[in-house]
């Protein structure tokens, strides 16, 4: 196997498939980085069950295959100078040569490694690079980290005639949103499960203002984005049943300057630690919300201006998974909708589309 590529080409390929290699395994070939050179100069990283390939520009004189050591041959390629690569590999030992740098490394055999799952198109959509990832990074943080519910590992995507809606859950928390597709190719309606640790990886390959093709197969899905594809397995499951979940006949709604309201948080939580756990007490007056807390260190208070009257209702939060939603939410202005202080708390946009929800439950609040 002979072929010569960038530097920076081939270095950008071989940090995105190493994402999707095992860190360790009983399987060496898992640990490494399958190159193939045949049409193209391909690089596979796969942990069974994530895979990221990536297609890079080269010039091949002569093809064939082998896996190479993740770490090193991104360590190699990283540190070596900007100029063309010249890589060779005979049998097992591969030269890799750019500028007045060499190296000679052992590969081991493309035939251990496992093989790429194909995903056989049942659906599929196009959506904008900037647009899916905006959509993950603000869902993902409410996915569950609990492995009793494998359902809710994952992200809900439910496709229909009005767009992609994007669902995380966690027990906790809710979050949701909605934005309208490219193009879609399949049945009028269909959902699937990502798993959250693939869905981390997609938003990292998501770095251009290309679109990204994502196919729905009988059990993998794949997301296509220029020269990188990722294909991950389907959480398979009944995930909960979101619509029912969110209360949406409220009685209290007041309006809130989401900066505003983050900081008043943020100064409270500062006697909140690891150790001294201790709920946000809010009490939603007329224009005006009051946040205290008290830990054992001692207790702060803040307050923060808001549009309408919450009637006085008083009601608890854990401070992490509040900030989290309203850090997580685009949009400056937000609405906040309660119906008592043990009821979920709605937070949408007070403005415009109604592109994301978000749903934090309350805590219980021990008598004053």
């Amino acid at each position: 196997m002979k072929f010569s590529c960038e530097k920076a080409l081939l270095s950008a390929a071989v940090s995105v498939t190493s994402r999707a290699v095992a860190v360790k395994s009983s399987i060496p070939a898992m640990e490494g980085i399958l190159i193939e050179a045949g049409e193209t100069l391909r690089l596979t990283g796969y942990n069974l069950e994530t895979g990221i390939q990536a297609t890079v520009p080269a010039e091949i004189t002569q093809t064939g295959s082998l896996v190479l050591s993740a770490r090193l041959f991104g360590e190699i390629v990283r540190k070596m100078p900007d100029d063309m690569v010249i890589f060779t590999a005979q049998n097992y030992t591969v030269n890799i040569k750019c500028g007045l740098s060499e190296f000679n490394i052992l590969g081991t055999d493309s035939e251990e490694f496992p093989e790429l799952p194909a995903v056989d198109q049942q659906n599929a959509l196009t959506i904008g690079q900037p647009v899916l990832r905006s959509m993950i990074s603000q869902t993902l943080f409410a996915v569950s980290d609990n492995e009793s519910r494998p359902i809710h590992t994952g992200s809900l995507f439910e496709v229909d005639a009005a767009g992609l809606t994007i669902v995380s859950v966690d027990g906790y928390r809710l979050a949701l949103r909605h934005e309208a597709v490219d193009e879609k190719k399949g049945a009028d309606a269909f959902s699937f499960v990502v798993p959250g640790s693939a869905l981390s990886e997609v938003e990292k390959i998501c770095s251009g203002e290309e679109a990204v093709t994502i196919t729905q197969g009988a059990r993998h899905i794949m997301f296509q984005t220029g020269d990188t594809v990722l294909v991950c397995r389907r959480l398979e499951g009944d995930f909960l049943a979101y619509r029912n979940a969110i209360p949406r006949n409220n009685t209290v709604k007041v309006e809130v300057e989401a900066r505003a309201l983050l900081s008043s948080i943020d100064r409270v939580s500062l006697i909140i630690s690891e150790k001294l756990k201790s709920p946000l007490r809010c009490i939603f007056g007329d224009g005006m919300v009051s946040i205290t807390t008290k830990t054992a260190i001692g207790d702060a208070a803040d307050q923060c201006i808001i549009a309408g009257d919450g009637g006085g209702l008083e009601i608890g939060f854990n401070n992490k998974y509040l900030m989290d939603a309203i850090k997580a939410a685009p949009a400056d202005k937000l609405r906040m909708e309660f119906t008592s202080g043990v009821a979920p708390c709605i937070i949408l946009p007070a403005e415009g589309e109604e592109n994301f929800v978000y749903m934090v439950l309350p805590v219980r609040l021990k008598a004053n």
